[in-house]
């Protein structure tokens, strides 16, 4: 299982992340996408979870850095 985490900083101290998870029980080299937001010490909050194939990650990698995120340690 391969898992990439993308973080864009906001002015209020805390964080837009997306959560990148490809998973050996969803074969066809699908990725799980989660976005959320986290502001400590709060829970971190779920906006969407989708799933995109292996084909689409380049284009979505390219869009992340478009938007101002950047490849991350785990945020929590």
């Amino acid at each position: 299982m391969v898992t990439q985490w993308w973080v864009r900083p906001r002015k209020d101290g805390g964080c837009d992340y997306v959560r990148l998870q490809s998973s050996p029980n969803q074969g066809n080299g699908q990725y799980e996408w989660i976005e959320g937001s986290h502001l400590p010490p709060q829970m971190p909050l779920l906006k969407r979870r989708r799933w995109l194939s292996a084909d689409a990650m380049p284009n979505q990698k390219h869009q992340l850095e478009a938007h101002g995120y950047q490849p991350s340690q785990p945020v929590f």
